[in-house]
């Protein structure tokens, strides 16, 4: 993504690391370079499997993430900013932030999760992981993930149903994590938990348990739509006014 210049106030506007649902990549925040211009500067990150990184072995575990996002783990503070996480990005997002902090490293000024059930809610659709393939279609039909011109055999079937399992593998391995008392527990900063309207996969009660796992201050939002409201450009313009808000914080 491009880096657009300085907002209107000349101050330089925070960084913004995204991480996708489970089965998607970069592209998931194609617009949000012109949706956040002079807000924030979105740095979308891909997981190994899927777009640039196909040929690249997929991570599973929690042990394996943290190995592919090294370059995050700097003992120097890095300018400040911003975690935003969307479904199993979210836990992504949750878990980079607290092996920062176990590290004893700099932290996010801000740790934002949208349409994630909190560790300890893992649901239906991670309990999936391991099921056989048509009991896989049938949960993540339920809930939306299926596009609807889709066949058996097709190219959705043998290209993008394999990354979704091993991503389900990995959202089960981070969800077990956050539970553990070495690994999980709240973070110390503020948390900005993000639900659609219609999500049924983690609708507003549930996206209200987030609340547990941070020891700062914890902003709760409700959006239009259902699971994939990152589509829509609500969310990246409520981000950008996080940003900004935290970004006035965070500078002398």
């Amino acid at each position: 993504m491009h880096e657009p210049g300085p907002d209107t106030a000349g101050e330089r506007s925070l960084r913004l690391v995204c991480f996708a649902h489970a089965g998607a990549g970069t592209s998931a925040f194609r617009r949000w370079d012109t949706l956040l211009a002079g807000t924030a500067r979105p740095e979308a990150r891909p997981l190994p499997g899927r777009e640039a990184r196909r040929r690249e072995p997929r991570v599973t575990t929690r042990q394996a993430l943290l190995a592919d996002l090294h370059d995050l783990f700097s003992p120097q503070p890095a300018d400040p900013y911003v975690l935003y996480g969307h479904s199993l990005g979210g836990l992504i997002a949750y878990t980079l932030t607290r092996a920062l902090h176990a590290a004893g490293l700099p932290l996010p000024a801000l740790l934002a999760v949208g349409a994630c059930p909190p560790p300890g809610d893992a649901g239906e659709l991670i309990s999936a992981a391991e099921a056989p393939d048509h009991e896989l279609l049938r949960v993540l039909e339920k809930f939306e993930a299926v596009p609807k011109d889709t066949v058996p055999g097709d190219v959705w079937h043998r290209l993008v149903l394999p990354v979704l399992r091993d991503d389900l593998r990995l959202a089960a391995d981070l969800h077990a994590a956050a539970l553990a008392p070495a690994t999980g527990g709240p973070v110390p900063l503020p948390l900005l938990a993000v639900g659609g309207s219609t999500d049924a996969l983690a609708p507003t009660e549930t996206m209200r348990g987030w609340r547990a796992f941070t020891d700062g201050r914890f902003v709760h939002r409700t959006l239009p739509g259902g699971h994939f409201f990152l589509r829509d450009d609500d969310l990246p313009r409520l981000l950008g006014r996080a940003c900004r808000i935290v970004g006035r914080s965070v500078r002398p």
